[in-house]
């Protein structure tokens, strides 16, 4: 499995012919390097209606006939756009044709503010255990530290985790580092941070606390990408 960071909450998963991507938010990112019209995928996953994990979502989806993959209200909204959509909930699991997804829960909120300022609800807030070949990837989404990624960690043998460390709108360093130890993850790679004043932290400085407690982890630059 390939897998490539692309700034703050989105990456890009590869294995064999089979590639997705997850909460694009390259337009506008101050932090992406990629263009979005450079994205080739079938599959865009969601998990949550804010801005900064859907932004581009749609484009993706329509210049690659992919379909895209969410909680149902969210995808009822983005399917008004004439987007093929397949819709999950929380605790639902599906196999897909480039492998089986799992909706977890998130402590969050989710919704999609329009043109005009209205605020429309897009259902809850969920994590991603995606598994691909023989690789387990989590993806917490946003989200506070919740008891439950203890059974997450005890239900899925997880090969890497993708943590919020940003603090103020997610959990913050800290309690990543708890979130990590309970889900006893192989390695994990701290996202949603730095892109804007408000989440200014330490990636480096993570990943070496993550260190002393026996843990591995990556601190991933926008476009770089490592295999599992």
């Amino acid at each position: 499995m390939q897998i490539q960071f692309h700034g703050h909450s989105c990456i890009q998963v590869t294995e064999g012919e089979h590639s997705i991507i997850i909460d694009p938010y390259l337009t506008g990112n101050p932090t992406a390097v990629t263009n979005a019209k450079d994205i080739h995928v079938q599959h865009v996953i969601l998990t949550h209606g804010h801005f900064d994990h859907i932004t581009d979502a749609s484009a993706i989806a329509k210049q690659n006939d992919a379909s895209i993959i969410a909680v149902e209200e969210l995808a009822i909204h983005l399917g008004r756009e004439g987007l093929r959509t397949e819709a999950m909930h929380v605790g639902g699991e599906w196999e897909f044709d480039f492998g089986h997804v799992h909706l977890t829960g998130a402590a969050h909120t989710s919704s999609i503010t329009t043109r005009d300022g209205e605020v429309l609800y897009a259902g809850v807030p969920v994590g991603i255990v995606l598994r691909m070949g023989d690789v387990t990837l989590y993806h917490a989404g946003d989200t506070g530290l919740f008891g439950d990624m203890k059974w997450i960690g005890e239900r899925f043998d997880i090969d890497i985790a993708f943590l919020p460390i940003g603090g103020r709108f997610t959990m913050g360093p800290k309690d990543a580092l708890t979130a990590a130890e309970w889900l006893k993850a192989r390695c994990v790679v701290p996202i949603h941070f730095d892109t804007f004043p408000p989440i200014r932290q330490d990636g480096h400085a993570f990943v070496s606390d993550l260190a002393r407690l026996g843990i591995q982890g990556r601190c991933l630059a926008p476009g770089e990408t490592i295999t599992i």
